[in-house]
């Protein structure tokens, strides 16, 4: 006679493994957010690896910002063509980027070196706006594009406005800040890397 029929209730089955089973997928996506966490915790953000460095700029050529001028004449967009010969200082930002607004009066110090060239995209930014920006500001670069859908930042791998990249003389993407240049940065991680590209195609 089976225990059923002794008993009158089925026999209790185990329900652990079945339980453990079931809490494998919360228990792996916890261990995944940790793993996260503690990578981010683990240095300046400002350090996230980027797969393009070692690889040449991506050719992006984007319009100018219409109405900037120096000079009297208009100020170029972004032609691939000008990373070949000249290190070069690539920003990504825009005026309504409240970090963009910190690391202005940086770059514009940034942009008095004459040994490179400043580059700037500006991000799914409104014209008037940008331009407002860099009349408040200054305007630290030589060649502003304007990336209106944010196509080209994508291509750069940009994680959010702003960032910086160094692409030295050859072309080729050797460093990238992600976050804005700061007072602490800048001397300590942004020049140093900037030297590097200066020596490297020296």
């Amino acid at each position: 006679m089976s225990e059923t029929s002794r008993s009158g209730t089925p026999p209790a089955r185990p329900t652990s493994s079945r339980s453990w089973l079931m809490a494998l997928p919360l228990i792996a996506f916890a261990a995944l957010v940790a793993l996260f966490w503690f990578r981010l915790g683990t240095g300046d953000p400002s350090h996230i690896p980027s797969a393009l460095i070692g690889h040449p700029a991506p050719q992006t050529p984007l319009p100018p910002l219409a109405g900037l001028v120096d000079g009297g004449a208009q100020v170029p967009g972004l032609d691939p063509a000008i990373f070949k010969g000249k290190v070069s200082v690539v920003n990504v930002w825009a005026s309504w980027c409240i970090p963009c607004h910190d690391e202005a009066p940086l770059l514009t110090q940034l942009g008095r070196d004459k040994r490179l060239q400043v580059i700037g995209i500006n991000y799914k930014d409104a014209p008037d706006n940008a331009r407002r920006f860099l009349g408040r500001y200054g305007n630290p670069y030589g060649f502003v594009g304007v990336d209106g859908n944010g196509r080209a930042a994508i291509e750069w791998g940009v994680y959010g406005v702003p960032e910086t990249f160094i692409v030295g003389r050859e072309g080729t993407i050797v460093y990238k800040m992600v976050g804005p240049v700061t007072s602490d940065n800048i001397n300590t991680v942004l020049k140093v890397e900037i030297d590097k590209a200066l020596k490297a195609g020296s």
